[in-house]
């Protein structure tokens, strides 16, 4: 199969800026051939423009179901509303049909139990798209942990912050699911940017495993207020009621022996930040003033001294980029989120073609995924611990005493 025939279910603003970006050189391997959205001016209008770019006739359809036809795709990926992904992509798989779907949190333990049980009966090709997995800074301290120079990692940190105020007061006008989810649940609703590469760099589903969780969620006021202060653009919202916590903060303990902080935020006036951090016995980074304190390099052994050092991020790079990244640049490659979704989508069609294992399998979809259902549970109850299912049955202990290998390989 030298080029995968790709169904795309959702047709809203991200899978649009998606399937433009699938336009560009670097991925050759991808023709989107089928589109849907149960809105049909969307569904036409993505359609309009992989007809102009592969110069076919692109199916168009309302109904999902009708995208699942091996005549039609080789895979199929879902960028539809956050409710729908789990069981678009288990149809999928049954029919046959590989399937990919972008991020978001689950509903319930038991939708992610589902999709595991689903993939292990049909074997049939599963993906999730994190694309936060290859990001620069994430891969490169993925390679100084595998490299030791952090020595024993005890604490990592992550955070999903972003204001994104404006986009969820527009869910009814623009048919977007943020608006319904924070309206309805109050959780971390959205845990694997943040979750997944620190799952990778702990070697969680490999040799470690997540075992507990507590969630904290602060009041809602954020909706409320912008809507007040917009002067009456958004009256409808000014006194709805808002069930989502304007930060949650989520700690997760795992078997390893470390922890996990977690927050997430995006109905207050925040900058945008993954807040990415790794803290080990002999070394750390943090994204908060991307800054990397090792005790091997003898600039960085005055903690108290550090702050003329803070930014240094850069000054590593050359030495411990991690190897896809090098590859990445060496090739002139670009693509969305800095480059991160074209490393994503290239690695799709290099798993779908059996060149590559599958480098998010659904182990680590339903353990980042099922985060949203298990903090939502914690939230309710006043932050108590929730425990963490082991989706892979006692599999991640296979790895325990053997030699990690880095993402990517």
């Amino acid at each position: 199969m030298d080029t995968v025939r790709l169904g795309v279910v959702g047709c809203g603003a991200r899978s649009k800026g998606l399937v433009k970006g699938l336009f560009m050189p670097h991925i050759p391997r991808i023709r989107v051939t089928a589109v849907c959205d149960e809105f049909s001016d969307r569904a036409q209008e993505l359609k309009e423009a992989c007809d102009a770019h592969y110069n076919h006739d692109t199916f168009c359809t309302t109904d999902w179901r009708e995208v699942l036809d091996k005549n039609k795709v080789d895979a199929v990926l879902v960028v539809s509303g956050w409710e729908t992904h789990i069981p678009v992509v288990i149809a999928a798989l049954k029919a046959g049909i590989p399937a990919a779907t972008e991020v978001g949190g689950a509903y319930s333990v038991q939708q992610c139990w589902d999709l595991v049980h689903t993939v292990e009966e049909t074997g049939t090709k599963f993906m999730l798209m994190e694309n936060c997995c290859w990001g620069r800074t994430e891969m490169l301290c993925m390679n100084m942990a595998h490299m030791g120079l952090f020595g024993e990692i005890m604490h990592c940190t992550g955070a999903y912050l972003h204001d994104l105020r404006k986009e969820i007061s527009n869910g009814v006008e623009n048919h977007h699911y943020r608006l319904r989810n924070h309206v309805g649940r109050n959780c971390d609703n959205y845990p694997t940017h943040d979750l997944g590469p620190i799952c990778k760099l702990l070697g969680i589903n490999k040799d470690n495993k997540l075992l507990t969780l507590t969630s904290m969620a602060s009041e809602a006021r954020g909706i409320n207020t912008f809507s007040l202060d917009a002067g009456g653009i958004y009256e409808r919202l000014q006194y709805q009621r808002v069930a989502q916590g304007d930060i949650v903060n989520t700690t997760i303990k795992c078997a390893g022996g470390q922890t996990i902080s977690l927050t997430f935020g995006t109905t207050l006036p925040l900058p945008y930040t993954r807040d990415f951090g790794v803290y080990g016995t002999k070394g750390c980074y943090t994204n908060r003033n991307k800054s990397i304190f090792l005790l091997t390099d003898h600039t960085s052994r005055d903690g108290d001294k550090w702050q003329a050092n803070w930014g240094n991020e850069d000054q590593y790079r050359e030495k411990y980029d991690h190897p896809v990244w090098r590859k990445f640049l060496e090739d002139g490659v670009v693509g969305g989120h800095g480059g991160m979704d074209g490393l994503a989508y290239n690695a799709l069609v290099d798993y779908v073609t059996d060149l590559i294992p599958c480098p998010i399998d659904v182990y680590d979809a339903a353990t980042w995924m099922v985060i949203s259902a298990l903090s939502e549970q914690s939230v309710a109850m006043g932050g108590m611990p929730v425990p963490i299912p082991d989706f892979t049955n006692g599999k991640w202990l296979l790895g325990l005493g053997k030699e990690r290998k880095m993402f990517g390989e």
